[in-house]
């Protein structure tokens, strides 16, 4: 009993020091890895445990079964990070599950909406293809409000605003 009561008080107060400042306009340096809180990753695994705290021992309270899915990191505690889904859904993964390769999600307002990707960055051009809500893409770079990403079966531009993964107006090179 001590034991749990000695890892839920170390547990709140890395947690507490790992989410300070997690608002995406000032972003912090995490304590563990030198980079920026919150700051978005991606899957490396289809199968990642999800779990209450940043041990082993903690329960996993769910699994993610889908490599590439992005997540933002949140927290930092030693090689535990706290991550929130697109559905804002939170727990903590193991480090080496995660991967700084750049992907998103598509949303909509409306579910059953498509959004348009298009040839260019420019709502003029050529619409490539319409994507659902929920369609998981590799980004590869955004400027200007607009994204280039890749999946398969397609690859264009749409509008930063329709995409869960990047923060607003955030450059990728």
């Amino acid at each position: 009993m001590a034991v749990q009561a000695y890892l839920g008080a170390l547990f709140l107060t890395g947690a507490l020091l790992g989410m300070a400042g997690t608002g995406a306009a000032a972003k912090d340096t995490g304590i563990t890895s030198g980079l920026p809180v919150p700051r978005y990753v991606s899957l490396k695994s289809d199968h990642v445990n999800v779990r209450v705290g940043p041990t082993k021992d903690q329960d996993v309270s769910w699994i993610y079964t889908r490599a590439g899915l992005p997540v933002e990191i949140t927290a930092e505690f030693e090689n535990w990070r706290r991550v929130r889904d697109s559905e804002g859904a939170e727990g903590w993964v193991y480090h080496s599950l995660l991967s700084g390769r750049r992907t998103a999600v598509v949303t909509m307002k409306q579910k059953d909406d498509l959004a348009a990707l298009y040839d260019r960055p420019d709502p003029g051009s050529a619409v490539a293809a319409r994507l659902q809500a929920g369609v998981v893409a590799q980004v590869k770079r955004c400027s200007g409000g607009w994204c280039r990403i890749l999946g398969k079966g397609f690859d264009g531009w749409i509008e930063q605003q329709r995409l869960w993964g990047v923060y607003a107006d955030e450059v990728l090179n």
